[in-house]
């Protein structure tokens, strides 16, 4: 068996291992479960993570090059880490939408925007509930509702920092640091797609002004030509009046 054999068999299982793991983990930490519901979901957390590690160390045997098939493959290595991140793969669905795909580069400019936002929308979700999940009784805690990470996240997120709502644990800072760069990964995807919409916009705009200079061009040669055989026949069409 080769990795596209193994990919396409396990593809639509992982998937929903993923959608899985973010519903167990979302209500282990929102409702802050204990007893055996919490049991429950801390289980459909390990296996299902355990089910993605599976799958990238068998997909890393199977590659001929190991390597070199890692460094390839460093985006196969976050979803292992965080398994909900192959949901973003599900938004490729936008990427085909009428419309959206009329030349390579709007193609390209499409995935990369969608891509993004999905992947900073999951990343603000989830860097919620884990803040959340250690700032919640921690001394001196401001974030201790699923409302106030996520606000919080949302303002890490696109580097605003209001400061209203602060982590003071250790892992809560982490994720803040993490969401700081995500954000300004964002906003960078963002600021090129549309740089290059505009200068695609702009290329095509001199293309158009070309094609009409080059008409006015041949218009004026045309009329020229006429007047040389009106000039060299001594006369002009019946019923006309001379070009002037």
């Amino acid at each position: 068996m080769d990795e596209t054999t193994w990919r396409r068999r396990t593809g639509p299982t992982l998937l929903v291992a993923s959608i899985a793991f973010l519903l167990a983990y979302s209500w282990r930490v929102i409702t802050e479960a204990d007893g055996p519901w919490a049991m429950v979901a801390d289980t459909v957390v390990v296996v299902t993570w355990a089910m993605f590690v599976i799958d990238y160390v068998v997909r890393l045997s199977l590659a001929p090059e190991k390597w070199r098939w890692f460094r390839t493959h460093l985006a196969d290595l976050a979803i292992t880490l965080v398994p909900v991140l192959r949901l973003v793969r599900v938004a490729r669905v936008f990427t085909h939408l009428p419309g959206m795909r009329r030349t390579r580069a709007a193609a390209l400019r499409t995935r990369i925007l969608v891509y993004g936002i999905a992947s900073t929308a999951i990343l603000i979700f989830i860097a919620s509930l884990q803040v959340l999940d250690r700032e919640r009784g921690a001394p001196g805690a401001t974030i201790v509702s699923f409302g106030d990470a996520l606000w919080w996240a949302c303002v890490t997120a696109t580097t605003t920092g209001f400061g209203d709502l602060t982590p003071v644990t250790v892992i809560g800072r982490l994720v803040g640091v993490i969401l700081m760069f995500g954000g300004v990964a964002l906003a960078g995807v963002i600021t090129a797609t549309l740089a290059s919409w505009v200068f695609e916009r702009g290329a095509h705009g001199d293309g158009a002004d070309a094609a009409t200079k080059d008409d006015v061009r041949a218009l004026r040669d045309e009329i020229a030509a006429l007047r040389e055989d009106l000039a060299q026949g001594g006369g002009k069409p019946h019923g006309s009046d001379p070009i002037q």
